[in-house]
């Protein structure tokens, strides 16, 4: 059923723009629809479209911050990577964000777009970037998977000491790879260690590492670090994650930060999603997350 249109009412699809606009703070999006190195068996379904299509289920208006996002911020949608998963893709992504506004907003696929647009956007040289990880995981796997993107911007020259892995999951990951993320100096904070804060200043202590004195942060948003209740269509997800509200609040947290130039969002299969389309609805309440901590970087 088609939404009724009132102009007093916009939804959160009218942010979506085809070029930046010099009088709002312009936000870039790109689809990264990785699914062919997934460990758990995964659909070719685009997710970025359907997270563009849900944003119609929302409006521009923040309560919290007392402003329409309409006013203030624009989304740069520059597309989707053809073939993401094709061993060119950095290559083809870094043309493709070529002159993008910063932040970038990375809508995946599978966790292995991680990799992919961090190097895309940081090039060859990642000494002046942090990492950032909400996930269940830590992505340390050998190979090339969905389940390696860490280990591979480890490889890459990523800096173990601005890596800072948040949401760990017990019974989600294994000894040999916790002892691999200790003895290189990542930094961890588990899904128990959350417990016993709240998310906000979790987030700016995350970033605040990962950043030092120096670097630009990248963060990776895998939304299986959630509740298996709230992300049904995250293969991985397990009970006792992160609430539906702790995630919108790390989001918009992560946004407010001028250090952060790019956030993704993974691991969500459009086919594996419940009648109502909770996951998908979830991830784009996280893209207006992120942007309304954006505007937040205006005051």
């Amino acid at each position: 059923m088609a939404a009724t249109h009132d102009p007093k009412w916009p939804d959160a699809s009218s942010l979506l723009s085809l070029s930046a606009q010099p009088e709002r703070r312009n936000v870039s999006l790109v689809g990264l629809s990785t699914h062919r190195h997934s460990l758990s068996a995964r659909s070719a379904l685009s997710t970025p479209r359907a997270i563009r299509a849900a944003l119609e289920r929302y409006s521009t208006w923040s309560y919290e911050d007392d402003v329409d996002l309409g006013d203030v911020v624009n989304l740069v949608d520059v597309g989707d990577l053809e073939d993401p998963d094709a061993e060119d893709a950095v290559e083809r992504l870094a043309r493709q964000l070529a002159g993008a506004a910063s932040p970038v907003i990375v809508l995946g696929g599978d966790n292995s777009a991680t990799f992919t647009a961090l190097r895309a956007l940081a090039g060859e040289d990642l000494s002046g970037v942090g990492l950032v990880t909400l996930d269940a995981h830590h992505d340390l796997r050998d190979g090339v998977s969905n389940g390696s993107p860490v280990r591979q911007a480890l490889a890459a020259g990523l800096d173990p000491a601005a890596v800072v892995q948040v949401g760990l999951a017990d019974f989600s990951n294994s000894g040999p790879y916790a002892r691999a993320a200790r003895e290189a100096g990542v930094h961890v904070i588990s899904r128990a260690a959350l417990r016993r804060e709240q998310i906000e200043p979790v987030i700016g202590h995350a970033i605040d590492v990962a950043a030092g004195t120096h670097r630009r942060v990248y963060v990776d948003i895998d939304l299986d670090v959630a509740d298996r209740s709230v992300v049904p269509a995250c293969a991985a997800a397990a009970p006792g994650g992160l609430s539906a509200d702790e995630l919108r609040r790390a989001a918009r947290q992560v946004g407010a930060d001028e250090r952060v130039f790019a956030v993704d969002l993974t691991e969500i299969d459009v086919a594996r999603d419940s009648d109502d389309g909770r996951t998908v609805r979830l991830g784009a309440l996280l893209v207006l997350e992120v942007l309304a901590g954006v505007q937040r970087r205006m005051r």
